[in-house]
């Protein structure tokens, strides 16, 4: 039985079945009016998780992050169909069935005995006293029921889909150096010499200096050089997006079938007449008993 202080392990975590299946995942807790210990933890099973499923905690306990209960997974789908949002309680009907599906008592609820044992404390007079509880089903006699039909059954292969974490992807930036190659074109200064005649137009400026002399003429040159320098710009955005993509697996699964045969007293007066049909329509061997070879 699980204690108030587990109940924040159990909500919300998973419930295995008595051979180790996954049933599904705990939903609520209901406690018992009387003693207030839990009493009853829903299960969200059927294929999508929408339906919820009474399971008894009487017998349950808590295993590391899930709860275990001692019921096959069969048994607590079938349940009994029972309200939660009913207002927060179960009725005594809806408990009657549900402790009847699973084959047991309400000792809370049960009749007090006649006598106390030493030691106990007496209730107050006129108290009301607890409604018996359902007891557990017991074996059906032969010859009980009118009804001699024989209900055949068979298992069907449920399938559904559950979520898992299937990987993580992150984006990560770093920085790589490469080479990049430019052409630029460069300019640059070259000294040249040109000479004109004399001409009227320019007789006045060359006769303007000395006869004979020495003289230097300096030309600066300039040329350009290629300077390399970076800057940061924006090239693009990326972000990183997910996509639902649906395939199609095939999943296999063993199932159970009930047959049903007759046994017929007519069915075996035709089989044992074959039988010795049969025999008859066998041939003898040479050299029996009565028979002499020729």
């Amino acid at each position: 039985m699980i204690t108030q202080e587990q109940i924040p392990v159990v909500l919300e975590h998973p419930v295995y079945d008595a051979e180790g299946n996954k049933i599904g995942d705990a939903k609520h807790v209901f406690f018992d009016d009387l003693t207030g210990r839990p009493e009853w933890v829903t299960v969200r099973t059927g294929l999508f998780g929408t339906k919820e499923t009474f399971v008894p905690t009487l017998e349950a306990t808590v295993v590391e992050d899930h709860l275990a209960v001692p019921y096959p997974k069969s048994t607590i789908k079938d349940a009994p169909h029972v309200d939660v949002d009913a207002g927060g309680h179960l009725s005594q009907s809806d408990e009657e069935r549900l402790f009847a599906h699973y084959g047991l008592v309400d000792e809370e609820r049960s009749a007090a005995p006649t006598t106390s044992a030493p030691g106990a404390i007496a209730e107050e007079p006129g108290a009301a006293e607890p409604a018996p509880g359902p007891a557990a089903p017991g074996p059906v006699a032969a010859g009980e029921h009118a009804d001699d039909a024989m209900t055949r059954s068979e298992e069907r292969l449920r399938t559904g889909t559950e979520r898992r974490e299937a990987g993580r992807a992150r984006l990560r930036k770093y920085v790589v150096t490469e080479e990049v190659q430019q052409t630029v074109p460069v300019r640059r200064e070259e000294a040249r010499i040109e000479r004109e005649p004399i001409t009227e137009a320019n007789r006045d400026a060359a006769m303007a200096g000395p006869d004979i002399t020495e003289a230097e003429h300096e030309v600066t040159l300039h040329e350009e050089r290629p300077v390399v320098e970076t800057e940061a710009v924006p090239v693009e955005r990326v972000r990183l997006t997910t996509e639902e993509r649906t395939d199609e697996e095939t999943v296999r699964g063993e199932v159970r079938k009930e047959r049903i045969e007759t046994d017929l007293p007519e069915e075996r007066d035709r089989t044992e007449q074959a039988d010795r049909t049969g025999r008859d329509d066998e041939p003898r061997q040479a050299g029996g008993p009565g028979e002499r070879e020729r």
